[in-house]
C-alpha cells in the first residue's frame, strides 16, 4: 500500500503535468520532470530531459491546436522507498468538438522518483487506448471519461 503522502504527492505531480498541457503552458508541463526525465508521446515520439521536453511541448503548442485532457487516476503505488507509479486513463474532446473522441483515449503511466524532499517525474508515457478487437472496452472507457468530463460544452452557433 502506498502511504498517503506519496499518493498525494504523485497525484499533485500528475495534476500539475496535465494542468500545464490543458493551459498550453510548456513550462508548467515540464516543471515536474527530473532533469533527466523522459516522455514517450502518443505517437511514440520520445523526449529526453526537462529542457527538451519543455522545448518540444512548446513547439507542439505553437504548431497545433491541442485539446485538453479529461483524466481519471486508476492506481498510485510505491515501487520502492523512492520510486512510485501512477496510472491513469485520459480522453480528449478536440477543440470545437462537443464530445470526447474515442480515437484519442489513452493510458497514462507516470514513474516518479523522490529526489530529496521532492518527487520528480522520471518517465511519462502516453499510450493510445485502442483495445484492438475489443470495441466494448473503447466504449466503456469513453463512457467513463464522458461522465468524468460532465455535460458537453457545445460550440456556440454561428449566424
Amino acid at each position: 500500500m502506498t502511504d498517503p503522502n506519496t499518493d498525494s504527492a504523485l497525484r499533485l505531480l500528475y495534476t500539475d503535468l496535465i494542468g500545464g498541457w490543458n493551459r498550453h503552458n510548456a513550462h508548467a508541463f515540464a516543471a515536474g520532470f527530473a532533469e533527466d526525465g523522459e516522455v514517450v508521446g502518443f505517437d511514440g515520439s520520445q523526449m529526453f530531459g526537462r529542457a527538451q521536453i519543455q522545448a518540444t511541448v512548446a513547439q507542439i503548442f505553437a504548431d497545433h491546436v491541442t485539446a485538453p485532457y479529461t483524466v481519471i487516476v486508476r492506481v498510485v503505488k510505491a515501487l520502492g522507498p523512492q520510486a512510485a507509479l501512477l496510472r491513469a486513463v485520459a480522453g480528449m474532446a478536440p477543440v470545437g468538438a462537443a464530445d470526447i473522441d474515442p480515437a484519442l483515449n489513452a493510458i497514462h503511466s507516470l514513474v516518479a522518483v523522490q529526489q530529496g524532499a521532492h518527487w520528480r517525474i522520471a518517465l511519462f508515457q502516453n499510450t493510445p487506448a485502442q483495445f484492438h478487437g475489443r470495441p466494448e472496452l473503447v466504449e466503456q472507457l469513453t463512457a467513463e471519461l464522458r461522465e468524468k468530463r460532465g455535460p458537453a460544452v457545445r460550440p456556440a452557433a454561428t449566424s
